[in-house]
């Protein structure tokens, strides 16, 4: 079992020798682990099976359905110390074993489950107003107050409503004897007949009028009542509130993140200046900050890190057991930007435009679209920070046309054909097909692993994780309905070569049902996002079938995946 220093610091137990320090840190979004980082991950591995805390506790088994096994993210920082020993620190994001302390992990920037802290202090407090407020809520008092103001109000309805019900009876009787008296009465009778109905109506309106009264002071009397316990526990839950929000604060202000230049930042601060927005929940806790921060109150030089999933994958996210993740964008993007400030970075490769000397290939082209094949890498539309797109070209191929050219997107990463209008009619015409699931497409992707099942069907709804975009979630509350057919086509060296069938348009579709745990459980080859990265992301749209827009002639068009199998 690994023995940490008492500076956290694990040492490499294998030679290191031939491999070369780097010379950037790494990019923590989007990055390919160093080997130094796969060695300290590895090691990491090992002393998590053997950490007596953990095996005895927690269980990472992920060959088993059992309820109880869980699944965390982990990370390694590869540090020189003070003495230029060259070692790694660990952590884990949030709690583990119901603690934020465990031997041979770094600990957090603040204990919030410390029992003596002030934060766990005021969460007993909270809870003990939580519980005052369940006891006031089921007062039997309380309870018999809003029964009988239930029983007045219900009353009152009936009463009411019989009252009115006999004034229209009476009007209509009255509205009758006047129909048949204006012929058979002389004029005077008449007239004193039409006063007394006049009479006996007001009479009637009045007495609905004191009977409302009547069953309102009533309500008064017994809301009046009610109102005493409401207000309490509307005072109580605004004091819970408040106390919530001050603990919240106080917390936020423990958190104050160092850079490699030695400058401090709160939490507050940090979410304020890069988002203009308050820090959410668990923001500082994750395995990256919490590294970062230990390396630079201890003087140690960070050279390279990496975050990987242990344990069973959630039934949201797609999270790999033993693969790397980049840091999540929505908690830790503003704090690591502040925390790399200071040190030689990797560049952004987001901020690169990857479409660079690459050229779109037009396969069929007439009056009213064009048929074309972009490359990987190559966005559909401009992105918030490259403009050169699939859109830009057609806009300079085509710069006569007066649709707007694009009429659906592939991912940015995926390769293949693309539908483009020269004409709006034919935008309208064509995007109406796909909207309608009248366009039969077919991709080719290579799996990094083997189907069980040679072929079928995928049912998962995804959504967006609003907290680490592009990534997608499955969520069967919120999510939009996806549905994919696929074929296996050949397996060779413990990869599978099939052809997907979108029956929907998904954002990331394809990707999540292959790599998700409810569907195929297998990522697709070189998928950075929910798999592992590779020279490229083996995934290619290698055919259309759609209704021409102008003839109504339906259409095929076939350009094979250029990557072999």
């Amino acid at each position: 079992m690994l023995k940490p220093n008492s500076n956290y610091l694990h040492l490499f137990e294998s030679s290191i020798s031939s491999i070369d320090l780097p010379s950037k840190f790494t990019f923590p979004f989007y990055y390919v682990p160093h080997p130094l980082v796969e060695l300290a991950a590895g090691q990491l591995q090992l002393f998590i099976a053997e950490h007596p805390e953990l095996s005895n506790k927690l269980n990472f088994d992920i060959t088993t359905s059992d309820d109880d096994s869980i699944g965390k993210m982990f990370g390694v920082l590869v540090v020189t110390d003070k003495e230029g020993t060259l070692g790694f620190l660990a952590a884990f994001s949030g709690r583990l074993a119901d603690s934020y302390n465990l031997a041979g992990f770094v600990p957090p920037l603040y204990d919030n489950v410390n029992p003596k802290s002030f934060y766990k202090q005021g969460e007993l407090e909270v809870s003990k107003m939580t519980e005052d407020l369940k006891r006031m809520e089921s007062d039997s008092e309380l309870l018999a107050i809003k029964s009988r103001l239930l029983t007045i109000n219900n009353k009152k309805d009936s009463e009411v409503k019989l009252a009115k019900e006999q004034f229209r009876k009476a009007r209509k009787e009255r509205r009758q004897l006047r129909k048949t008296g204006i012929t058979s009465m002389t004029e005077e009778a008449f007239s004193e007949l039409h006063a007394l109905h006049k009479r006996e109506s007001y009479h009637q309106q009045h007495q609905i009028k004191l009977l409302e009264q009547k069953w309102d002071d009533k309500i008064s009397e017994v809301a009046n009542q009610l109102e005493i316990y409401t207000t309490a526990i509307s005072e109580l839950k605004e004091r819970r509130k408040q106390l919530s929000n001050s603990l919240q604060q106080q917390l936020f202000s423990k958190y104050q993140f160092l850079n490699a230049e030695g400058d401090a930042s709160s939490l507050v601060d940090v979410f304020k200046n890069f988002a203009g927005q308050a820090p959410p929940s668990g923001a500082g806790d994750c395995a990256a900050p919490k590294l970062l921060q230990f390396a630079y109150e201890q003087n140690m030089q960070p050279l390279c890190m990496g975050e990987f999933w242990w344990g069973k994958e959630t039934t949201a996210e797609v999270r790999k057991h033993g693969y790397f993740y980049p840091a999540c964008r929505g908690k830790c993007e503003p704090i690591l930007s502040h925390m790399l400030t200071g040190l030689t970075v990797d560049k952004n490769p987001m901020l690169e435009n990857m479409a660079h000397g690459k050229k779109i290939s037009v396969l069929y082209e007439d009056a009213y679209l064009a048929i074309i094949s972009k490359p990987a890498e190559f966005l559909s539309v401009p992105g918030k920070s490259v403009d050169d797109s699939v859109y830009l070209r057609m806009k300079q191929i085509y710069p006569k046309a007066t649709g707007p050219l694009i009429v659906h997107r592939l991912d940015m990463s995926t390769s293949g054909l693309m539908v483009i209008a020269k004409t709006k009619e034919s935008h309208k015409q064509l995007q109406r097909e796909f909207i309608r699931k009248r366009v039969e497409k077919r991709y080719t992707a290579i799996l990094d692993g083997i189907l069980p099942e040679k072929e079928g069907e995928i049912h998962l709804p995804i959504r967006v994780d609003l907290n680490n975009r592009p990534r997608q979630l499955v969520d069967y509350e919120y999510g939009k309905a996806a549905h994919t057919r696929y074929q296996v086509i050949s397996e060779r060296n413990g990869r599978t070569l099939v052809h997907f069938y979108p029956i929907t348009g998904r954002t990331h579709q394809l990707r999540m049902h292959a790599a998700h745990s409810s569907g195929l459980n297998t990522p697709i080859l070189g998928d950075d996002l929910y798999g592992k990265p590779s020279e490229r992301l083996f995934l290619h749209a290698a055919y259309l079938k759609i209704r021409h827009p102008e003839s109504g002639e339906q259409r095929e068009f076939i350009q094979e995946a250029d990557f072999e199998f």
